[in-house]
């Protein structure tokens, strides 16, 4: 979750007692006065170095809540009280206007689960400050809320605002008061985090204060809450022996312990996850507090079962230099014609998933919660590629439907190793029932022609990378028009 709510916001009050918030995409919801907590304002803190504009302003402390109706369904969501009687597990989504966190809260409202949203928006003014867009048109969280109860009759609640305010999320908490949270809101992205030092500063104070604001939810509204935290693979870094799953069984010195494994992060986003792991670990120790950490792979795919039932619903795709995935990279290059930017010598090897698998591993997650006081670690992802494997798939898919695709190495913008040996464990999401959708031609070709139909939505301007791991520096550097 960010720490700033959105480009402008308008604020009013109407006879019928409502007070309207009008987000950065312009779409006026009615709230209610009862849940807006504690507003001020204060002066918005730019980002990025843009020429001076007008003076903007934050609503910090907000919890705004579109629906508190109940309902009662008996399927995969719902969980048996004391008496007997059936109830819906409330689970709260953190950052679930995001990439992963929709198509999550999505899932999971289909599945039964009583859902809230917490997000601040903030992913949307990032694209507006680096000039950058999603493949496919992204629909207010509004608009996106709306159409899913005209579908499927299902309410999904919606808090606006910053979990980096502990008051806002001291509210949404003791309103909502979820069962579980699923915790997605933080800034995702290496590259951005390597801008310069305003970013790196930013990420690192977001991800890391707003886990522990989290963490103190918990602790001080729902103990037996249990935090489903989206961390990342790349916190291990590559190491020359097998990654395990959280930790490693050392004998030193004729001695034995079991520790977490040794952590080397490469970007400042990465470290931001290692701040997270160390101290969700601690307060597991010191409160009592359940916690699954999920060190996700790298994503690919952006349709759904959910997703793809109205176009109000599609999720975003990044296919940019700053914020796109490998693979979801390459289909756009495919699709536009231009060639596969290959980073360096394109050794390096990852995990990956399918989109649809992340939701089912935080719905297997959620299903079998950790213990009181466990800090439990899955290796989320199922395949490994290294970027050579992923663009000769595409390259190969591409040429099927027709496409004249071919890869270029160019000069790597990060400090990684180019060439290594990455074997790391993932059995225990498939231990607790993960049936995983392998990379295949078919979804190969699902997706390059989900590219080929956008297609004239990339700005190709924004393909090469622009983020250099070496020239960062702390003068914050303006967004070329």
């Amino acid at each position: 979750m960010a720490h700033l709510l959105s480009t402008t916001c308008s604020l009013d009050v109407s006879s019928s007692n409502k007070l309207h918030f009008k987000s950065i995409n312009q779409c006026s919801t009615p709230i209610p006065t009862s849940f807006i907590m504690g507003i001020s304002f204060s002066p918005l803190k730019k980002l990025s170095l843009q020429s001076k504009r007008s003076a903007r302003y934050v609503i910090r402390a907000s919890a705004v809540s579109m629906s508190q109706e109940a309902r009662t369904q008996n399927d995969s969501g719902s969980q048996q009280t004391t008496d007997g009687a059936s109830t819906r597990k409330k689970v709260m989504v953190i950052g679930g206007d995001g990439y992963c966190g929709w198509a999550t809260a999505l899932h999971l409202s289909n599945k039964g689960y009583e859902v809230a949203i917490v997000d601040n928006l903030i992913r949307r003014l990032f694209d507006d400050q680096l000039g950058l867009d999603s493949l496919t048109p992204i629909s207010s969280i509004h608009n996106r809320i709306r159409r899913w109860k005209s579908l499927t009759g299902k309410d999904i609640q919606l808090f606006v605002g910053d979990i980096c305010e502990f008051e806002f999320l001291a509210e949404a908490f003791k309103s909502f008061e979820p069962d579980a949270v699923v915790h997605f809101g933080e800034q995702r992205s290496a590259p951005y985090s390597m801008i310069d030092r305003s970013r790196a500063i930013y990420t690192q104070h977001n991800n890391v204060i707003g886990t522990l604001n989290v963490l103190f939810a918990i602790k001080e509204f729902r103990e037996e809450c249990h935090l489903v935290k989206l961390g990342t693979m790349g916190e291990y870094g590559t190491p020359n022996i097998d990654i395990e799953e959280g930790y490693i069984t050392i004998t030193h010195n004729g001695r034995t312990d079991t520790l977490p494994y040794p952590k080397q992060a490469s970007s400042f986003y990465h470290l931001s996850k290692v701040h997270d792991s160390h101290n969700i670990a601690f307060t597991c120790k010191a409160w009592g507090i359940r916690a699954t950490d999920l060190n996700q792979g790298v994503v690919y795919g952006v349709r759904t079962d959910e997703t793809a039932m109205h176009e109000e619903l599609v999720n975003r795709l990044d296919y940019d230099g700053v914020f796109g995935t490998a693979l979801n990279r390459f289909c756009v290059q495919a699709a536009v014609g231009h060639p596969l930017t290959v980073y360096g010598k394109g050794g390096q090897t990852r995990g990956y998933l399918d989109i649809r698998d992340t939701v089912q591993c935080v719905e297997i997650a959620i299903a079998n919660p950790a213990k009181p006081g466990e800090f439990r670690v899955f290796n989320q992802f199922t395949e490994q590629f290294s970027v050579n494997e992923l663009a000769a798939l595409v390259t190969k898919a591409g040429e099927k439907l027709g496409l004249e695709v071919k890869a270029i190495s160019v000069p790597n913008p990060r400090v990684e190793a180019e060439e290594h040996y990455y074997n790391a464990k993932h059995t225990k999401l498939i231990e607790l029932g993960l049936q995983p959708h392998l990379l295949s031609d078919s979804l190969l070709d699902s997706l390059l022609n989900f590219a080929v139909q956008y297609k004239d939505r990339v700005d190709t301007k924004q393909i090469m990378p622009s983020v250099s791991w070496k020239k960062i520096g702390a003068k914050p550097k303006t967004v070329a028009a």
